[in-house]
């Protein structure tokens, strides 16, 4: 399952009882602040009394965050210190493949499509700025199409590097982000979570997504993954 899926209609009775317990015991959202450059990082925002992790790949104008609880038994795929944090999402230069994968195989295919613009912005000299991610178009039940992007430092001249890379602009819009640690294999219990969530708060996301991915991870069973998911709300 991903969010392409994903709209309150198909909240899970199971994984929102859960994620409930998460979230019972907090406050009201507060405001958040994105900080400047880190492992996810972007440029400062102004205003807010807390601060959230932004994606590298998008710069963020924080909205408002909405932690999640510490349960004694967290979900699958859902830290202690799990939290959702609303943000306003700047577009910013990337460089970038489209490509369709297989779910079966979708995890390796999108880390190979980061290997091959990695590849291409070594070779033109460019500077990298920050995690790759993955951005999810379309998602059917066998397959999905995704564009791999890397930020960059700045906008090269040109629309297009070797390997049939192209110069491109992230995502931008107001976007929810969800942790994840853990597999790969285990994210779709991550995803059940967001849907209850999404339900629970009447929320209707729209049909793309983006999955950034914090550690060097390449196998889908490794369990030092670290992601973090942004879902775009209409």
């Amino acid at each position: 399952m991903r969010i392409g899926s994903i709209n309150p209609s198909l909240g899970v009775e199971l994984a929102f009882g859960l994620f409930l317990a998460v979230l019972a015991a907090q406050p009201d959202p507060a405001v958040a602040q994105a900080p400047a450059a880190q492992a996810p990082a972007t440029a400062p925002a102004t205003g807010g009394t807390t601060q959230a992790p932004v994606s590298p790949g998008v710069n963020a104008k924080p909205a408002s965050s909405t932690p999640a609880g510490t349960g004694s038994e967290p979900p699958p795929g859902v830290p202690d210190d799990a939290s959702a944090v609303t943000l306003e999402l700047t577009s910013r230069p990337v460089a970038f493949t489209s490509a369709t994968a297989e779910w079966a195989n979708g995890f390796k295919s999108v880390i190979g499509e980061i290997a091959k613009v990695d590849a291409a912005i070594k070779k033109a000299g460019l500077t990298p700025a920050g995690r790759p991610f993955a951005l999810f178009v379309e998602t059917g039940d066998k397959n999905f199409q995704f564009e791999a992007m890397v930020p960059l430092a700045g906008k090269p001249e040109g629309k297009e590097l070797t390997d049939g890379v192209k110069i491109g602009e992230s995502p931008s819009g107001k976007a929810i982000k969800f942790l994840h640690r853990g597999a790969y294999d285990d994210i779709d219990s991550t995803y059940d979570l967001i849907t209850a969530f999404l339900d629970e708060k009447g929320l209707e996301s729209q049909n793309r997504f983006v999955e950034e991915y914090l550690t060097d991870t390449t196998e889908p069973d490794d369990a030092n993954l670290e992601a973090d998911i942004y879902v775009f709300l209409k």
